[in-house]
């Protein structure tokens, strides 16, 4: 088989098809399901159908609901068949018959696997002090992913001799062969190799197009691959499984969550002495990711300011809503929305530019260390022309205190923010990623791994190549297919952590090279490890300033973004190309989930209006974004992809507050939000 760009392009021959019949309730057990009279060459397949585990690995979710159901839309059966249009005729006419309970989507109401407790000096006896005390409470929204196909599978068995597809499975001549567009290839290995009880040697997983996934495909891909592989396993034959977009949209997991409760204490200088900080994070129907979910909300709520006496607790719930998962960014956003919104709220409260007193109170550390915390602000403050505008601003607000402006005129706000993140995942089972680099006798350089898009990197390895082995341009060629596994494509491991690898590779070689006979080969491995709730836990984090200006259309209770400003310290920048494209595609993002990307679960289910109205915003709608990287070539290259979502929101939030003069705390934001102080500004002025 040719590799194919999407799935959608692969039609192997003898080719079946495969709907999931899903749970229709939030909560309850299954008494039985009614299924049509079928033809003999339509499946119907169950849990007990499987071979192996019936759980999805490394979770207690289950492949195929046996008995119990904890969310609507899990999957308790799979029918395949040769016509797909007949097939959606005999999924319709399943009947899934329940004994219905009591579900819970309130994570207060529920049940928590997860917690984490962080404290440092005496945080009671800090609130003891007569100083000033300033509570609120914040909260984020969940998210769709965007990725260009939906999540999806192919699945056949092939003859290993020749690479045909066999009809017949025999043991030991035939391998399977998973086609899926997934960020993590040996995951899905490993997912199928437990439900089918099969070695993971007899698996091969060849990746389609990635394109752009915001971690949408981390996990879930997997999950549908084990439903195709299991259908092949039974019928014997090439199985598809590719979900459509309402389903996709209705049953894939999305950003989780949050609602994180923040008590400071503040002295007459405006210091924060001592807080409080009580995270609960909705992961819904069984903990996919949870603990490093949690973990990185944690990190995130540490922010960036040093607090002597801190008290944090933390709780991820399971609840009746579809498993959550991570985004971009992970839990860092989730966190650092809350603590960036805290300190603007304080500044705020003392009449103080909120950029300063970030600016006096940040405390250099090794993601941020100092001098570089007013190389960041100064940089953005410049690029978006910052003092100048929240004067004004602020002047307008105070001029207008508690009333609408003139007719025609539209408030203005402008807000600042500061994020960081991390380059790889604070878990790592119990698995070494791992790289391997051949030169061979011809000169050509093979790197082996299985990152999951091979975009740009060919090119950025080229150029750490030349200079350590100093061979020909066009040499370098990246092989994915049987390649050791270098761990999932998340959170800027490619660019920092797996070119890190490379780079000592082609070193080793290069020691090498004229010592040994070619070909020469060199694997090189890492293997991070959890150190809690600490900066340390990530290795040459970037770091970035946000400024957010906005304007208020008072008809239609929309804020309108005039521009944004990253400051960023990526470290050495590889690729500018690259690191603009993915800090813009994350820019938006970040403000679609501060506004414009409302969807809300109701009663366990998002309502079909909801994918009827959901937008993402087109290339006219997106504002001005000005990057301007920190100059740091000789230092190694930090993630920044997700940047963004550390800092915009909050940036972008604290302008609406500032143009509203309302502490606004909650995103997505919506226009009702705004709709509502309109009309008490305008009863103010009647």
């Amino acid at each position: 088989m040719e590799r194919n760009l999407y799935l959608e392009d692969i039609y192997p021959p003898q080719l079946l098809y495969a709907i999931t019949i899903r749970s229709p309730i939030a909560r309850g057990y299954i008494k039985m399901i009614q299924v049509p009279r079928m033809p003999e060459d339509y499946t119907f397949i169950t849990a007990k159908n499987i071979p192996g585990v019936n759980k999805f690995y490394k979770t207690k979710m289950p492949i195929l609901a046996d008995t119990q159901l904890s969310y609507i839309g899990e999957p308790v059966a799979l029918i395949t068949g040769p016509d797909k249009i007949k097939l959606e005729y005999f999924a319709a006419k399943c009947i899934v018959i329940v004994d219905e309970e009591q579900p819970v989507f309130n994570p207060k109401k529920s049940y928590s696997e997860l917690k984490r407790e962080h404290n440092i000096g005496n945080v009671e006896k800090a609130f003891e002090r007569d100083d000033l005390i300033i509570t609120s409470s914040y909260s984020t929204g969940i998210q769709d992913h965007w990725y260009a196909e939906p999540a999806g599978a192919i699945t056949w068995f092939s003859d290993t001799k020749n690479n045909k597809i066999s009809k017949k499975r025999k043991s030991g001549t035939a391998s399977l062969t998973v086609k899926t567009s997934t960020q993590w290839p040996y995951h899905v290995k490993r997912a199928i190799a437990g439900v089918l009880s099969m070695d993971e040697e007899n698996i091969n997983v060849e990746q389609t197009a990635l394109f752009l996934h915001m971690d949408g495909k981390l996990w879930y891909p997997s999950f549908i691959a084990c439903h195709a592989a299991l259908c092949t396993f039974i019928t014997k034959q090439p199985v598809r499984l590719i979900l459509n977009r309402k389903e996709d949209f209705f049953f894939s997991p999305k950003r989780c969550g949050s609602s994180i409760d923040i008590a400071s204490v503040v002295d007459k200088n405006g210091k924060i002495t001592a807080a409080k900080v009580d995270i609960s994070v909705n992961l819904g129907a069984f903990e996919v990711n949870g603990n490093e979910i949690l973990d990185q909300i944690c990190i995130g709520s540490s922010g960036f300011y040093k607090i002597d006496n801190l008290k944090l607790t933390a709780r991820a719930f399971c609840t009746n809503l579809p498993p959550q998962g991570p985004f971009s960014g992970f839990g860092l956003s989730q966190g650092a929305f809350a603590v960036e919104r805290h300190v603007s709220l304080i500044a705020d409260t003392l009449s103080l530019d909120p950029a300063l007193w970030r600016q006096e109170n940040a405390t250099p550390t090794d993601i941020l260390p100092g001098g570089f915390t007013d190389i960041l602000f100064d940089n953005a403050a410049k690029m978006s022309d910052y003092y100048r505008k929240w004067s004004a601003y602020e002047l307008l607000r105070q001029t207008h205190k508690g009333s609408l402006p003139d007719a025609g005129e539209m408030p203005r706000g402008i807000g600042m923010s500061i994020g960081f993140q991390g380059n790889g995942l604070l878990y790592n089972e119990t698995h070494t990623h791992t790289v391997e680099v051949t030169l061979t006798k011809e000169s050509k350089l093979e790197i082996k791994t299985s990152i999951a898009s091979t975009e740009d990197y060919s090119k950025i390895w080229e150029k750490i190549a030349l200079q350590n082995i100093s061979i020909e341009p066009g040499m370098v060629k990246i092989i994915t297919d049987n390649s050791p596994d270098c761990g999932p494509s998340c959170s800027s491991r490619n660019i920092t952590l797996i070119t890190k690898l490379v780079e000592k590779c082609c070193a080793a070689i290069r020691k090498q090279r004229f010592r040994s006979p070619l070909p020469i080969t060199v694997r090189r491995s890492s293997k991070p490890a959890n150190k809690g709730i600490d900066y340390s836990c990530f290795s040459k984090p970037g770091c970035a300033c946000a400024v957010v200006e906005v304007s208020i259309d008072l008809v239609e209770c929309i804020p309108k973004v005039r521009g944004v400003w990253l400051s960023v310290d990526g470290g050495k920048i590889v690729s500018k190309n690259r690191a603009r494209r993915s800090l813009i595609r994350g820019a938006v993002q970040a403000l679609g989930w501060a506004f414009t990307e409302y969807i809300e679960y109701i009663n366990g289910a998002l309502p079909k209006n909801q994918y009827d109205n959901f937008s993402i915003p087109s290339s006219v709608e997106i504002p001005p974004i000005h990057i301007e990287f920190l100059k740091k070539e000789k230092s190694d290259p930090k993630g920044i992809g997700e940047l963004p979502f550390t800092c915009i929101p909050s940036a972008f939030l604290q302008a609406v507050s500032q143009a509203m003069d309302h502490a606004f705390k909650n995103i997505p934001l919506k226009r009702h939000d705004i709709w509502n102080m309109v009309q008490l500004r305008g009863k103010n002025d009647n």
